[in-house]
């Protein structure tokens, strides 16, 4: 019986583990569960899991949340703020940690949760992207298991061989073909894409997503995030790791060898299929998910990504080459323009442009401490706020 901690309960990640959890009663026991103030539904889930804490974001959220929950009879405890995170992420109790908080603030309790020894299910792509070197010496450190959640980077987890000790030359692997659907705006020219709205940047044509992640799939910088996180997870240059777009997501990524060999994981684009991988690896458990039919999908397509019209993903590949703070900076201005744009303050083709000012407006250091990375990514906020409040003039 494993005793999970599920950072991020609320959001799409979130409830797609609750439902491989639900299949399996027997196998997994919920400790606790977060959410930031989504309070309505992460009452529900209370009500369903029992769960012995539940965190929200701030002392008003947590009032509510215990009012609904006393009044349903229930024994869940309400904690609140970034301390209870940590608290629930690293409790000598919890076995297993998924981390799903969306943006930066997943780094701070997903890394106490890698201090604590815990098996980390990691979704929360942030953390690598932030403080890829600091987080991976704490995984050393600590002995936690780490496991990726993306499709991407479990898909190619899969495709490893099981004595992958993060030497590429010495397991033959030449390279990581990391897959990425196109999103909504495939083959839309960058002028096609200056009226885009928050709506149609969010209807992704495969995945469902939250809306941050879904215009991050749209401005492919989402891609260009999963390549930094994965030269940390399976210690790669960015120059051996090559994004294919595949409109399909079908296969989910590929795994190129020395010998001519190049291996695949495929599977219909639900993401219980990662989610359960990682809870039960090395096993293997039903998640509800519908078998593939190849029949059905008949082709699959490939292209190379169009780094004229969707210049984040470039930018972000030049941030992985970079190092140093470039990607902590690449992340938070991102994360401030795709809000300024999902609140309708900027266009669409802005956010890149709200992201190259912010990098070119930086110093590059080398971070060496978690303050460090704050500092880095707080300087960055400010900057890009400044920046588009100036566009708005």
């Amino acid at each position: 019986m494993q005793t999970i901690t599920l950072l991020g309960a609320t959001g799409s990640i979130g409830v797609s583990t609750l439902d491989v959890i639900a299949r399996h009663p027997n196998k997994y026991r919920v400790f606790a569960l977060t959410a930031h103030s989504q309070v309505d539904k992460l009452a529900a889930q209370c009500q369903q899991f029992n769960p012995q804490y539940a965190v929200v974001g701030d002392s008003q959220s947590a009032s509510r949340l215990q009012s609904l929950l006393k009044s349903s009879g229930s024994k869940t405890q309400v904690l609140w703020g970034r301390d209870s995170l940590c608290a629930v992420a690293s409790d000598t109790a919890v076995d297993t940690v998924m981390a799903a908080i969306v943006g930066a603030a997943g780094l701070v309790p997903t890394l106490a949760a890698v201090q604590a020894g815990k098996k980390i299910l990691l979704a929360n792509k942030e953390s690598l992207v932030m403080a890829g070197g600091l987080f991976m010496q704490a995984v050393a450190d600590s002995g936690s298991l780490l496991l990726p959640i993306d499709s991407e980077h479990n898909a190619i987890f899969q495709c490893l061989p099981e004595d992958f000790n993060s030497s590429a030359d010495r397991s033959g692997v030449k390279k990581l073909l990391l897959s990425a659907s196109g999103g909504p705006f495939r083959g839309w020219s960058a002028e096609q894409m200056q009226s885009v709205t928050p709506d149609q940047a969010c209807a992704h044509p495969n995945w469902s997503m939250g809306r941050k992640i879904s215009v991050d799939s749209a401005t492919l910088m989402n891609k260009g995030l999963e390549l930094i996180e994965a030269c940390w997870l399976f210690d790669m240059p960015a120059s051996q790791i090559e994004v294919v777009v595949h409109p399909q997501s079908v296969i989910h990524s590929l795994v190129q060898y020395i010998d001519g060999s190049v291996l695949a994981q495929l599977g219909n684009p639900d993401m219980r299929t990662p989610i359960a991988h990682a809870l039960a690896w090395p096993e293997r458990i039903d998640t509800g998910v519908a078998d593939l039919d190849l029949f059905e999908v008949a082709q699959l397509n490939f292209e190379k990504p169009d780094l004229d019209s969707f210049p984040c993903l470039a930018m972000a590949i030049a941030a992985a080459a970079a190092g140093k703070n470039a990607p902590a900076i690449l992340n938070a201005a991102n994360e401030i323009a795709v809000q300024a744009f999902l609140d309708q303050r900027i266009s669409f083709m802005q956010i890149a442009a709200v992201v190259e000012q912010t990098l070119n407006g930086q110093i590059l250091t080398e971070p060496q401490s978690l303050a460090a990375v704050q500092e880095s990514d707080e300087q960055a906020r400010l900057y890009s706020s400044a920046y588009i409040k100036r566009l708005e003039k």
